[in-house]
């Protein structure tokens, strides 16, 4: 036993265990012979003593103001990373106020865009109908003054006899319309509709407002040996004519 103890301390594995410079094996073989025999221990005690005192002997005297320079650059760091997170902070600040600012323009630019879309939506309209208006203008100024347009008086039958209108057909341009001159008195809750039969298709015309009537022409469908109706409907008018409510009848 003596010579196995004598061989473990011959080799440099204590050395090298207080070193910490042993891998896991040989950690684990020092290790079991420091808790088996003490001789071994005792060695291991007189290396770790005679390790200290040489450390002590070369250990190199720290440069005076050497402490104080330590803690100058400590407190210059943490003054750094002071203001390097005022700034952090700034920036994230200023990032949330930029994010906030361009939510709140994007969202205004897309209101904008969309009552710019609906401003040129209400202006596209608006020349649409004056388009419509100033060709039925024109088309009412032919239909007046052009010789080749017949005129026709319409008058209602026994259930309206005080119904009076005209009708303006030209052939040529093929433009029609309507005078309506007087509508007899009908209840409240009834209605004179206008109708026209193009190609065996009864189309309506709406509802005839005796002022209205006189101020201007109605528009009336062009077609050959087309006729055309008017009818005492329910207040607001039918989709489809009341054949013996028929009060008038236009033929061209």
């Amino acid at each position: 036993m003596k010579e196995k103890i004598k061989i473990f301390l011959d080799s440099d594995l204590l050395e090298k265990y207080l070193l910490g410079t042993t891998n896991d094996q040989e950690s684990l073989q020092v290790e079991r012979y420091l808790a088996m025999y003490p001789e071994v221990r005792d060695t291991y005690n007189e290396l770790q003593d005679n390790l200290e005192i040489y450390a002590k002997l070369h250990a190199i005297k720290t440069p005076d103001g050497l402490r104080n320079k330590i803690m100058a650059r400590i407190k210059s760091e943490n003054a750094s990373r002071r203001k390097f997170f005022r700034y952090a902070i700034a920036a994230s600040f200023a990032a949330i106020m930029f994010a906030g600012a361009s939510y709140f323009l994007w969202n205004q630019n897309q209101s904008l865009q969309e009552e710019n879309i609906i401003v040129n939506n209400k202006i596209e309209t608006l020349k649409e109908d004056m388009r419509l208006e100033l060709e039925d203008v024109r088309n009412q100024f032919i239909v007046l003054n052009n010789p080749q347009t017949k005129r026709y008086n319409v008058k209602g039958n026994n259930n309206a006899k005080d119904l009076k209108a005209v009708a303006y057909i030209n052939p040529v341009k093929k433009l029609s319309y309507i005078n309506v001159k007087k509508l007899p008195h009908i209840s409240d809750n009834q209605s004179f509709q206008m109708w026209a039969e193009v190609n065996g298709e009864m189309i309506n015309l709406g509802i005839i407002d005796e002022a209205a009537g006189k101020e201007k022409l109605l528009a009336l469908p062009y077609a050959d040996k087309a006729v055309s109706y008017i009818t005492i409907e329910q207040k607001g008018g039918n989709q489809t004519p009341t054949v013996e409510n028929i009060v008038a009848k236009i033929d061209y």
